[in-house]
């Protein structure tokens, strides 16, 4: 095993080198950055998520056992911590903003970015209206390039599971950003 591998490194943080937790912050803090936001749409829930995740990585360290890929278990533990983080702000009835400011525009023409920024926006607004767990489905494939193996891992249920899910949530995405664009069409 590679010395500077993400399991490696667990390996040695569960091990009681707690340096090696800075290098794997290191690598993944933007992707589960990116994940909590296309979850919750709140930056500071967001930064404060990611922390959580690696607190309770060095907390719940001696749970990891090297099995399977890091980046499964770490997105397990992410999920774990956002949906206890839902569960709270529910109870305590803090609603969900989202910060339609944070979407880029990407180069080009004025009229194609304004063609892509249209098209993201409505994306975006689609998979919005998406219950939590298609939501979650397609972020952690589609967003964060999981295999749906991984993805049945993180949300313990079947393969099988996930591309039914997968299948539904397209559809239902498909269907839904067609209604918005044509509500957009008719500004």
């Amino acid at each position: 095993m590679n010395s500077n591998s993400d399991k490696a490194l667990m390996m040695k943080v569960k091990n009681g080198d707690f340096d090696k937790l800075g290098l794997l912050f290191e690598r993944y803090h933007r992707g589960l950055y990116v994940y909590f936001y296309r979850m919750c749409k709140d930056q500071d829930t967001c930064e404060d998520l990611v922390q959580s995740v690696f607190e309770r990585i060095l907390k719940y360290r001696q749970s990891y056992t090297g099995d399977g890929k890091f980046s499964t278990w770490l997105f397990s533990v992410a999920r774990n911590q956002f949906i206890d983080h839902h569960r709270k702000s529910k109870r305590n009835g803090i609603p969900v903003q989202i910060d339609e400011s944070r979407i880029k525009m990407s180069q080009g023409t004025e009229e194609s970015v304004h063609q892509k920024m249209k098209k993201k926006e409505i994306l975006e607004m689609a998979l919005n209206k998406l219950d939590q767990e298609k939501r979650e489905v397609v972020i952690l494939s589609r967003y964060e390039g999981l295999k749906y193996r991984e993805i049945a891992e993180i949300m313990e249920t079947t393969e099988g599971a996930i591309k039914v899910k997968m299948f539904r949530a397209m559809k239902e995405l498909k269907d839904l950003a067609e209604s918005f664009e044509k509500e957009y069409s008719y500004e």
